[in-house]
């Protein structure tokens, strides 16, 4: 039986704050290694494989449990409470999946 994400509603249409990259890494003038984004509030934020794990870190602070990477051909999320790797990406409802790039 496949597992579902018992955290879809905390998934809304989002638009990244800081689309230009990880938000605290940019305050701070370090570098990280691959992008996600907070389904819930729109927070960008370096993965785990970066120095500063800003992503999980927004996780703990703040409880918002659906993230999305945020690197371009990626679909795919993950959810932390229920530690779930979705593919495709969760969306909100009424929200349109992605075209595929031509």
């Amino acid at each position: 039986m496949t597992q579902r994400c018992a955290h879809l509603d905390h998934v809304h249409d989002v638009r990244p704050k800081t689309p230009d990259g990880c938000e605290e890494c940019l305050a701070m003038g370090s570098d990280w290694v691959h992008l996600r984004l907070c389904l819930e509030c729109g927070h960008v934020g370096c993965c785990d494989d970066s120095p500063n794990k800003h992503a999980t870190k927004h996780f703990h602070a703040t409880r918002h449990p659906v993230m999305r990477s945020f690197e371009r051909g990626e679909d795919w999320g993950w959810c932390f409470v229920d530690e779930l790797y979705m593919e495709p990406a969760p969306r909100a409802t009424g929200e349109p999946a992605p075209r595929a790039a031509h």
